[in-house]
């Protein structure tokens, strides 16, 4: 699941919870919104989490030279 799909769930649920004024005999509406909007929420601080640890910074390492190297230059 995608950060775009995490925020997607997030507005949608906002607007079920908060905007709409719809009734449904055999459905929570406002029950529904909470629902899509904690999925959303949870989504967003695992993709997060998942996309600090694979942003890991690795310092460059120093190109290491032989004599030889050294030699063929000359």
């Amino acid at each position: 699941m995608g950060l775009g799909l995490c925020i997607i769930l997030i507005a949608v649920g906002a607007i079920l919870t908060f905007a709409a004024d719809w009734e449904v005999d055999t459905v929570d509406l406002d029950l529904v919104g909470l629902i899509l909007m904690a999925v959303g929420i949870i989504g967003t601080a695992v993709y997060t989490s998942i996309l600090r640890r694979r942003r890991a910074i690795v310092p460059p390492v120093a190109p290491t030279t032989t004599e030889d190297d050294r030699r063929d230059l000359l």
